[in-house]
């Protein structure tokens, strides 16, 4: 994977800890069931140990496929960030302009968005739409219901 997967310091803690308890905890327990199934006798009917080896090979996969984002990642200095205008880990509150709706969003790297934590990936249409604008400007969102005009009340990290 040579994608540079940019992160927070938080996020890459986040990835870090889901690969050790998959290693300490999971994989344990995979490799228990396989033990479980095999001492169950004839292993080319045994159902429970296909599914298991199918599990492990799954986890394996996924532990994989984490090492290699961990690999591929870049921690954002957000003290290099222009604070003046929308970036990715900026905090923004903005107005919809047709129901003066106000909603405040951090915008965030794709792999961190939480939108119950009012993280927003940076892919989003929203996201798209206020990157590079200043406060007071407007923008206009395209989304899947048509396009939406929010303006920037305020811009911070």
């Amino acid at each position: 994977m040579s994608n540079v997967v940019y992160v927070t310091e938080e996020g890459l803690q986040k990835l870090r800890d889901e690969v050790r308890h998959l290693e300490t905890v999971e994989r344990p327990k995979i490799s228990e069931q396989i033990a479980t199934a095999r001492d169950k006798g004839d292993l080319s009917e045994n159902a429970e140990y296909d599914a298991a080896k199918e599990a492990q090979g799954l986890l394996e996969m996924k532990i994989s496929k984490l090492n290699e984002k961990i690999a591929a990642a870049r921690i954002i200095d957000e003290s290099q960030l222009d604070s003046s205008k929308v970036l990715i880990l900026s905090k923004v509150k903005i107005k919809n302009l047709k129901n003066n709706a106000v909603m405040e969003y951090t915008i965030v790297p794709e792999n961190e968005a939480n939108l119950k934590e009012k993280k927003i990936s940076v892919e989003s249409p929203i996201s798209k739409g206020l990157l590079g604008k200043k406060t007071g400007e407007k923008a206009k969102v395209s989304t899947p219901a048509g396009d939406i005009d929010f303006e920037v009340l305020e811009i911070s990290r």
